[in-house]
This record gives C-alpha cells, sequence and structure tokens, in this order.
C-alpha cells in the first residue's frame, strides 16, 4: 500500500495526533519528541496565531483550562484567554504539560504521561526539533480557524500564509501538509501558495458537520462550494475543491465513500482513530494512512499485518 501525500511516495502514513496526545501532552515539543521516539511517518498539528503574529502550535483558540496552569501553578480558570490576544512572552508564561484530575480530558487519556514545564510552543521550533530527529519525517499542519466564529482567531488566509512561510523559511515545504476544516484557508492557499499541498478536512458526525447546507445555505466551512451540486458527497466536494487529499472523520468514512474517493484519485487519511479494532479495519478497506493518539498501537497493527513501520528517530537533548 502506497500513500501519495505532498507529491511523495511512502508506505502506510502513520500521523501521531497532537505529536502523541494519549502518551504524552498535546502539541508540545515533549510530545513530538514522544512520537519521533516511537517512528512516526507524519507529526500532525494545530496552529494559531499570538498578537505579535508569531504562528504557535495549540489546538484550540483559547488556552485549556483542563490542561493550562498559570504562572503561580494553579489550574486557570474558564474561561481562558485567547491566542490572538496574547503575545508570545505571555502565552509561553503558561504550562501546558499536564491534565487536569477529574476531568473528562483526563478520563479519555489516562496513559498520558505529563510534562510539568511544557509550553506552546512556536511552528518554527517544532519544525526545527523534528527536522533534526528525523531527514525524512512529515508535517500535516491545521490551521484552526472558524468561519461560524470568526472573533476567535486571525483570518484564514493571515494563518494560512503564516504557516505557508515558516514552512518556506525552514526549507520544508515539500516535507508537509496544510489541512483544514475551514476551506478558506486552503482556496486561500491553492491561489497564492500552490506549491503547498493541501488536506481538506470533514467532519459529518458527533455534533459536528462541515459539510451539509444549513436552512438552505451551503456550508459556511465549504468556501462557497455546495454540498446539493455534489450529490451530498464529501469526496466529490474536496474533488471539485481541486483537492488530492480528503481527512474525513474515521467515523464518517465508509466502504462506499472509499471506493468513491478512489475513483476521483484521492489519497484517504481518517482522523482520529485510538483503537486497534477499528485501525485494523480502516487498513483493510485500503486508507492511505491513520491520524491517531496513539501510534504505540497503530504501530503495533501494522506489524500484525506484516506492514513496513516508520522508523524511530532519535531526538536531540534540549
Amino acid at each position: 500500500m502506497v500513500a501519495m501525500t505532498g507529491g511523495t511516495s511512502m508506505a502506510f502514513d502513520v500521523q501521531g495526533h497532537r505529536g502523541a496526545r494519549g502518551l504524552a501532552p498535546e502539541n508540545t515539543l515533549e510530545g513530538f519528541s514522544r512520537a519521533l521516539s516511537l517512528g512516526v511517518t507524519t507529526l500532525e498539528m494545530d496552529t494559531g496565531m499570538t498578537a505579535d503574529g508569531v504562528v504557535v502550535v495549540m489546538h484550540d483558540p483559547a488556552l485549556n483550562p483542563d490542561i493550562t496552569r498559570g504562572p503561580d501553578g494553579g489550574w486557570i480558570a474558564p474561561p481562558g484567554p485567547a491566542v490572538r490576544s496574547l503575545d508570545l512572552a505571555g502565552l509561553q508564561r503558561f504550562d501546558v504539560g499536564r491534565i487536569r484530575p477529574g476531568t473528562r480530558y483526563a478520563a479519555l487519556y489516562p496513559d498520558q504521561v505529563p510534562h510539568d514545564g511544557a509550553r506552546v510552543p512556536t511552528l518554527e521550533a517544532v519544525l526545527r526539533l523534528a527536522a533534526a530527529a528525523s531527514p525524512t519525517v512529515r508535517f500535516n499542519i491545521e490551521t484552526k480557524v472558524f468561519p461560524d466564529r470568526p472573533h476567535l482567531t486571525v483570518a484564514p488566509e493571515v494563518l494560512a500564509a503564516g504557516v505557508a512561510d515558516a514552512l518556506a523559511r525552514a526549507g520544508l515545504t515539500d516535507r508537509a501538509v496544510i489541512q483544514s476544516f475551514d476551506w478558506r484557508s486552503l482556496a486561500w492557499l491553492k491561489a497564492n501558495r500552490p506549491e503547498v499541498a493541501r488536506s481538506y478536512l470533514t467532519s459529518q458526525s458527533g455534533g459536528h458537520d462541515t459539510v451539509s447546507s444549513r436552512e438552505g445555505r451551503p456550508s459556511p466551512w465549504l468556501a462557497g462550494l455546495d454540498a446539493t451540486a455534489h450529490g451530498n458527497s464529501a469526496p466529490r466536494l474536496v474533488a471539485a475543491a481541486g483537492g488530492s487529499i480528503w481527512s474525513p472523520n474515521h467515523r464518517d468514512l465508509t466502504e462506499e465513500s472509499l471506493a468513491e474517493a478512489r475513483r476521483l484519485g484521492l489519497t484517504v487519511l481518517p482522523w482520529t482513530v485510538n483503537d486497534a479494532p477499528t485501525m485494523a479495519r480502516l487498513i483493510g478497506w485500503g486508507v492511505d494512512g491513520i491520524i491517531t493518539d496513539r501510534p504505540d498501537i497503530l504501530r503495533g497493527v501494522l506489524a500484525s499485518r506484516g506492514l513496513p513501520l516508520p522508523e524511530p528517530a532519535a531526538v536531540p537533548a534540549k
């Protein structure tokens, strides 16, 4: 099985979600180091932008009280401050290296090992760490912007440009993909940074539907495309947008939609798959890779099927 991601042939794509969220603090240098040391093909991560224009690696538009402590060591109260309201120095005063006990997050990730002192890293710091550890590891970088809540973040084109520029400065454009649920980011990249590979995220379940029309109007997530004009098919929408990589919620993926994506020439990378039986089923269907919080479990499933594994990387000491 060979995936084509960003123009590069590779074996099955083992993507460490937010680094290795099931094992180490999400979107931190410590988490990415853990994923690299296990052996992944790709580091998946999220991005936002600070008040002083720095691209940082962070999932939520505001600091998450479930994983954030202030300079005094106490857990912050909800709601946390918005990333766009803090400069980089202010943001990095907070510790994001441990899950708050008793939260749903803690119940979901009981095997996560804390790293007190972990900070929200810049994208450049993550790229530097990974490039020093591995000459082949790739990057799947999400722009976290929200068409239904534009006040939460910078504009989609601003963040997309910031990520693309960081990749160019690091000389890593050819090893990276920029993904987004908000296809306005991807439309801007297609028009202005065509050298950057793009992945089209979709969700149609779990209370978050980015595809279906709303009250007779196209979904705001699709950058002007109308699902009804494309048979309400996510693969057909990706193809209509000029995409070659589709990244659906794994719960939405069926053998039929995978077959349709194949007919359209799409690479298919479902998210976020954390249990071995589902991994095995999707691998059996023929997906090109899997985005997972538990790359250790995915490696075990691949090994049990005799499939090649990405080599572990030696992460330089800080």
